[in-house]
């Protein structure tokens, strides 16, 4: 297995189907009472798909992510995509950083120049880090999967070989968050030996309470979490019974459609961040667009949504984990977890409440993330 360059570039012709297809689009109506309470807002989605037609510049945007050093390498027959970034200090600590969905590996692009060289920002050399940012597979420039089972747990196998025989570490600190943060609960309970820590922003949907007895709830802050999380599954989750039973049929027309894709997408931003409905407080068009044009460059947008479906049926249980973890709950994210549940089952050192931003932890916030990345790192690096 060889560790090569990596270099992002979109064909030409691909790039000319994009701009014929959205000269030719057919919109749907929309009632004239509604506004995102029924899915993405026809006037807010022109108005992009305008910028997108006639202002946006992927060949800039190329040039800006081929800045970062990419590489890419054949592991357990995936081809996977990261960013190898080194710090610059005395004794860099290696971190993999491990996104979501529907976002990408550009959800910690922010954080990289803060993680690498905190000198630079006011930081000290010695809370510097070597940054890995891999694409999960079947995402962006990671190959899609031709076979099932690529679940959390077979991603967190995947890492551990990328770290230890590709890029030769024999101790690092992972974190993430969304799928993200369990592929980082999976490597740590697995391979406990490899982490000085795990970093986390959320635990994802916790199943056991959710589908649990009131009697079997052991407090009245997790019975309050159930009611939460059933609540917003009822309003926001049809998005993940889909991508957790029919994958495939999704995938026909968010494939062929550049703007059904952008909705698909869009409306997860604005509900999941901390953006009180205005997502250009949170974000520009550009980086918005990236994001899509990931998905529609790579036709990724499919093979993402099938880790729904793998970690719905395949995915084996998970057990307590005896890694220091931290854990950094932002406020609007989707639904925040009870406390006691997590430090039962995590061995949690650092609870962070943070005073702003949602689900997209790293884009919406860089700061503070890394703030609380290197405060809770900092008495972990000791390792021989």
């Amino acid at each position: 297995m060889v560790v090569e360059r990596f270099h992002i570039h979109a064909s030409d012709e691909l790039l000319d189907d994009l701009k014929y297809k959205l000269q030719h689009i057919r919109w749907p109506t929309q009632l004239e009472s509604s506004d995102w309470d029924r899915g993405t807002e026809l006037n807010f989605l022109q108005s992009l798909v305008s910028y997108w037609r006639d202002h946006y510049d992927w060949r800039a945007q190329e040039s800006r992510l081929n800045s970062f050093a990419q590489f890419s390498c054949s592991i357990d027959g995936i081809d996977v995509h990261f960013v190898h970034e080194r710090g610059k200090g005395p004794n860099p600590l290696p971190i993999i950083l491990t996104h979501g969905w529907p976002d990408s590996y550009l959800r910690y692009e922010k954080i990289i120049p803060l993680l690498t060289d905190p000198v630079s920002y006011g930081g000290d050399p010695e809370d510097s880090f070597d940054v890995i940012v891999p694409s999960l597979p079947g995402f962006g420039f990671s190959s899609r999967p031709t076979l099932s089972g690529v679940n959390n747990f077979r991603v967190s196998e995947i890492w551990a070989k990328l770290l230890t025989t590709e890029l030769g570490y024999k101790k690092f600190a992972a974190a993430g968050g969304d799928v993200g943060s369990g592929v980082t609960r999976y490597l740590a309970a697995n391979h406990p030996e490899l982490l000085v820590g795990i970093h986390l922003t959320d635990v994802g949907i916790i199943r056991d309470l959710l589908n649990s007895n009131d009697a079997e709830v052991s407090s009245e802050e997790e019975r309050q979490y159930k009611r939460n999380a059933a609540k917003w599954i009822s309003q926001e989750g049809g998005y993940m019974s889909l991508q957790s039973t029919k994958p495939q049929t999704l995938a026909y027309g968010l494939s062929d459609s550049p703007v059904g894709l952008a909705s698909w997408i869009i409306e997860k931003f604005r509900s999941w961040s901390d953006c009180n409905g205005d997502l250009s407080r949170k974000f520009s068009e550009d980086e918005l667009l990236t994001h899509i044009m990931i998905y529609w460059v790579t036709n990724t947008i499919g093979s993402s949504a099938n880790i729904y479906y793998e970690n719905s049926h395949s995915l084996p249980p998970l057990g307590r984990i005896e890694v220091p973890t931290g854990i950094a709950i932002f406020p609007a994210d989707i639904v925040l977890p009870p406390r006691e549940w997590v430090e039962r089952n995590l061995n949690v050192t650092r609870w962070t409440l943070m005073p702003r931003g949602g689900h997209f932890t790293a884009m919406e916030e860089p700061e503070l993330i890394v703030d609380d990345i290197r405060a809770f790192f900092r008495p972990l690096r000791t390792f021989s």
